[in-house]
């Protein structure tokens, strides 16, 4: 009796395995998954060290960028002259960190069904200050042109999905997701000296702008309930803000979830903007399965995630964020029902566990169309 071959899935990524949030919860997390139902999955990182890592983001020595381009350059021409051996190769985002399109072309022409996964609005121009000389590389309009060329298009919400299908009409939404065997909530009640309250925010360096637009509602706050209110940022371990106490901590995969699950409650402040309208509401998501209560910005994802009152809460002006926050600052019977609404709200629609089987069904579609 002759033994089925296993499909084979490349996936085409920007960062080493557990470093980047989005990877992990747009594929990292059911690669498990797949490799249960008959794929091989194959994992290609175009940065694949810290101190790659640390070349892109933080450093400005030119010459250490030209050396990890020709490093990430030469992956690529690996991941080429093996395509042909896929079955699917998935590509989140973009194949390479220029504004050309020359793998994407040379991956497409391996045979091999093209999967591209997007979680934010990358048609829009963004970059991080460590790399504003080379901006000139950027080409953030590519995104339209692998659009095109993929046999599918996986968004996280329908904003992105707007984008996409004026360039492609097989285009699926497919929300971000956690890992519910990683976000363990505790059996333990929080317990604070002096019943001290703990609003937290959850991102990193490149987000923590985000943050800073909500500081004069933390400061009204602050005001309002003194001492009871701690704030806490994590993931931007240079974060300081003197007036509100607050000493940035950094992101650490052993940290994260202990860390996130000790705020009371937890906060998503963005601003009106385009980028805005395509992000996956990924700390809400965060707090929520961690049961924490949230209060999210009334904007894009969000307003789909949160339904007021019930699972979180909204807001969409300073004076509701003062009031909303209040509310739960002045309740911890409310923030405990809160939270446990919105847990159960992440293990039914926005959980690994939960969409596992029709994430498997797509990649079973994509071989076998």
């Amino acid at each position: 009796m002759s033994i089925a071959r296993k499909k084979r899935v490349l996936f085409i990524v920007q960062h080493r395995f557990n470093r980047a949030p989005g990877q992990r919860y747009r594929c990292e997390q059911y690669i498990k998954y797949l490799e249960a139902n008959g794929f091989e999955c194959v994992y290609s990182p175009l940065i694949a060290t810290a101190e790659e890592d640390f070349a892109l983001y933080n450093s400005k020595n030119l010459f250490a960028k030209a050396y990890l381009f020709l490093k990430g350059f030469a992956r690529r021409v690996k991941d080429v002259l093996r395509a042909n051996r896929f079955d699917v190769i998935y590509i989140y985002r973009e194949a390479f960190m220029t504004g050309s399109v020359f793998f994407e072309r040379l991956l497409k022409r391996s045979g091999a069904k093209i999967i591209l996964d997007f979680d934010d609005a990358i048609w829009l121009q963004t970059i991080s200050d460590a790399n504003r000389s080379l901006q000139w590389l950027k080409n953030p309009e590519k995104t339209n042109s692998i659009i095109a060329l993929s046999d599918l298009v996986i968004v996280g919400n329908s904003y992105l999905a707007g984008h996409a299908k004026k360039f492609n009409s097989n285009v699926i939404i497919f929300p971000s997701t956690i890992d519910l065997d990683y976000y363990q909530i505790s059996v333990m009640p929080k317990s604070h000296k002096n019943d001290r309250v703990v609003i937290g925010w959850s991102g990193s360096h490149t987000t923590v702008e985000h943050f800073e637009t909500i500081l004069p509602v933390l400061k009204s706050l602050k005001s309002k309930f003194g001492t009871k209110l701690h704030f806490a940022v994590y993931g931007d371990p240079h974060y300081k803000n003197t007036e509100l106490n607050i000493n940035g901590t950094a992101w650490g995969a052993e940290t994260e979830v202990s860390t996130i699950a000790s705020f009371d409650i937890g906060i998503m402040p963005l601003p009106n903007d385009e980028w805005s309208k395509g992000k996956c509401a990924m700390k809400g998501l965060q707090y929520m399965g961690l049961q924490v209560p949230a209060v999210l910005s009334a904007i894009g994802m969000n307003n789909d995630l949160i339904e007021d009152g019930i699972n979180g809460f909204l807001a969409s002006s300073e004076e509701q964020w003062i009031d909303k926050l209040s509310l739960l600052i002045e309740n911890p019977e409310l923030r405990h029902k809160i939270g446990s609404t919105g847990r159960q709200t992440i293990e039914q629609k926005f959980s690994c566990q939960a969409l596992s089987t029709a994430y498997i069904n797509i990649f079973e579609t994509a071989v076998n169309s």
